[in-house]
Order: structure tokens, then C-alpha cells, then sequence
């Protein structure tokens, strides 16, 4: 068994979901994958009070993880009933009612006062206009759903990869629940880069999914011992092969132990940047100019900053092409900037007229987030970014 646990935390640790969460940069995924690790292991631990915890700190990851609480909740109250558990069943309850209504108060409330405009984060145009038209949708026609589900058919690929990297495991067990409405919000989404399995999305699926696998892995031990070694090899195989493909494979590349030219010229013009200016950055590298700088990411519209640094060989987001990145520069040489240096395909431009740049709208109370604008070659196949 000693072997078992320490061959399940390996595949666990080199799952390639976390290889993918780990490369696209730091997202809340790195607080929700062991937030949720943790209440898994403290419910079937019996461990109510604790879980009940680590499903409150969960619900503070991300505005849906209340929904994932809900379903945890579920399947926590059904597993402390059959036990005898009182506790666990009221436990179970509470978070089975309480997880989706953080849930709602944050999408409904506590994102539109801190900021957000009313409908910022919805993605499921194809079912309605809001959530309430999207429910009427359903109920009235609710092979909608499926419609939706399944095109276009890179949707279809998204589930099967996933489940099929952990030889369909985790359809066995209960906790597969908590996966139903992360896998939904998915599906369902207009947006192409919730379909790919290349990105961080999938890094909350993966305690969840391995967890189910183990529990479906640990019946099949006791009762079919035989069957148990085949899916167990088989679940192993298939999860390491995906596991190399999507991330190991990197370790044996010379290049991915250096960083790129790009985002090391990034890096460089930064340092060129004085303290205390207002910047307009690329999105690769803007983070390391908060702490003495004004940034803001570099986006459809000109901010009218002291200094802008963006690439203009190579796609960046939130520009949906390179040529529009190309056109800002030129926009702003011609509108009051001068190139100050450049590199590798990165450019750093300051401002030194102060002249009128077209569509200029400098950030401010009244200001609103700017919705992505999706390039359209995403979502075309579930291993391209």
C-alpha cells in the first residue's frame, strides 16, 4: 500500500494539468488546487469541521469554486448518512446550500462593487443574454444544452482527454461530482479558450479527477483484484504519457531552461523604465514593473502613458493579432513617441510630444474593463494556445 500512495502522489504531482497551470504562469489555480486537495482528504478523513474550513478557503479561490463546495457538499452529506454521522450529514447540507450561494452573491454582488460591470464574466451567449434568460432558454428547449455541448466538436475532445488520461477512472467514484460544473462551465462557454486542455483551466479538475480515480481504484482492490492491476497500469500509463507530452518532454529541451529572446529583451527595456512613470506594458511583462511603476497592460486603446513596451514579433495578449500590435507602434511614433530602444522584437517607445493620439482614453473612476477580444485561431484544437 506504501508503494501505491507514494506511485499515486508522484502521478499526482507530475500531472500534467499542474506541468500546463505551472507554464502558463501564476493564476488563483494556485490556491484552489490545494484548497481543494485539502477539503477532499479532511471529508474522507471524517474530518467535517476542517473540511468545512478548507471549503470556505475554496470558496475565496475563485468566484465558481462555490459551486464546486456545492457538490462537495452533496456528496459529503450522502457519505456521512450512510456512515451514521449526523454531524457530517448537517455539514454536508450546509455546504451543499451555502456553496452556490457565495457563489451568486460574489458574480451577483461582490465583483460589480469592486469594479466589474454587471455581465463581464458571462460566456454563454449561445444560451441567453444573462443567467435568467439562460435559464428560461433551457427549460423551454433544453436540447440546447447538448447543442451547445458538443459544437463545436473540439468540445467533445476537451472531456474525452481528460477522463481518458485517467483510463475513465473517475466515472466510478461519487467525488467525480465536483468535476460536473467546472466540465459544464466549460462546454457550454462561447469563449475558445475555455476548450483547449493546454491551459490552466484544467489544473482544478486534477485533485478532483485523480482523487475519484484512487476511490475507484480502491473499491475494484477489494473486490476485483485482477481488474484492479489492469486499470491501475493502465490509468498509470496513460496519465505519464499524457504527462511527458504536455510538460516533461520540456525538461530534455535545451531551450526551455533559458527564457526566450522575446521576453528577456522585455525584461531588459524594463530596467530602462524610471521609477514612478506611467507605463503601457506588455502583458509578459508588466508584473515586474507594480511595484515602482503606473502600469497598466497594453490593450486595444492608447492610455496616453510616459512609456510603452510591447513586442511587435510575436502575439501578445490581449491583441488578437500581431499586425494590431505593429499598427499601435506605428500609431504612436506618428502621435508624439520616439523609439528609445529595441531588441528581439520588443520596442520601447516614450513619450516626448505631447500631441493627441487617436482613440486615447486614460483610466479612471468611471472606466470599465475591456472585454477580451478572442484571436480566432483559439479553440481551433485542444493542444494549441
Amino acid at each position: 500500500m506504501r508503494r501505491a500512495a507514494d506511485l499515486a502522489g508522484l502521478v499526482y504531482a507530475l500531472g500534467w494539468p499542474l506541468l500546463n497551470s505551472s507554464y502558463n504562469g501564476f493564476h488563483e489555480v494556485a490556491f484552489a488546487v490545494p484548497f481543494t486537495l485539502l477539503m477532499l482528504e479532511r471529508g474522507l478523513a471524517h474530518r467535517y469541521g476542517a473540511a468545512a474550513c478548507w471549503a470556505l478557503m475554496l470558496c475565496t479561490a475563485k468566484e465558481d469554486m462555490g459551486l464546486v463546495v456545492g457538490a462537495f457538499g452533496l456528496v459529503l452529506a450522502a457519505r456521512a448518512h450512510r456512515a451514521g454521522h449526523g454531524g457530517g450529514r448537517a455539514t454536508g447540507i450546509a455546504l451543499a446550500l451555502g456553496g452556490p450561494l457565495v457563489s451568486a452573491a460574489v458574480i451577483g454582488w461582490f465583483l460589480p462593487v469592486m469594479g466589474g460591470p454587471d455581465g463581464y464574466y458571462w460566456s454563454y451567449g449561445s444560451l441567453g443574454a444573462d443567467p435568467g434568460a439562460a435559464l428560461t432558454h433551457v427549460l423551454s428547449s433544453p436540447w440546447v444544452l447538448l447543442q451547445v455541448a458538443v459544437t463545436p466538436l473540439v468540445k467533445v475532445g476537451m472531456p474525452a482527454w481528460i477522463l481518458g488520461t485517467l483510463a475513465l477512472l473517475p466515472l466510478g467514484s461519487p467525488t467525480f461530482l465536483l468535476a460536473v460544473p467546472l466540465l459544464a462551465e466549460r462546454v457550454l462557454s462561447d469563449n475558445p479558450n475555455h476548450w483547449p486542455v493546454i491551459n490552466h483551466y484544467d489544473a482544478f479538475l486534477w485533485p478532483i479527477l485523480l482523487t475519484a480515480a484512487l476511490e475507484t481504484l480502491g473499491r475494484l482492490h477489494g473486490k476485483h483484484p485482477r481488474l484492479f492491476r489492469r486499470w491501475a497500469v493502465t490509468g498509470t500509463a496513460l496519465a505519464s504519457t499524457a504527462a511527458v507530452a504536455l510538460g516533461l518532454v520540456l525538461f530534455v529541451q535545451p531551450g526551455a531552461w533559458r527564457a526566450p529572446d522575446d521576453r528577456r529583451a522585455l525584461a531588459d527595456a524594463a530596467e530602462l523604465i524610471p521609477d514612478g512613470a506611467t507605463v503601457e506594458a506588455d502583458n509578459a511583462v508588466a508584473p515586474r514593473l507594480t511595484a515602482r511603476t503606473r502600469v497598466v497592460i497594453a490593450d486595444a486603446t492608447p492610455r496616453g502613458a510616459d512609456w510603452v513596451l510591447l513586442r511587435v514579433e510575436g502575439r501578445t495578449f490581449p491583441f488578437t493579432s500581431l499586425e494590431e500590435q505593429q499598427l499601435r507602434v506605428a500609431m504612436l511614433l506618428d502621435h508624439g513617441y520616439t523609439r528609445v530602444w529595441q531588441r528581439d522584437g520588443s520596442v520601447l517607445l516614450q513619450r516626448t510630444r505631447r500631441v493627441p493620439i487617436p482613440g486615447m482614453r486614460v483610466p479612471g473612476p468611471d472606466s470599465t474593463p475591456v472585454r477580451e477580444a478572442v484571436p480566432r485561431d483559439v479553440g481551433a484544437s485542444l493542444f494549441r494556445r
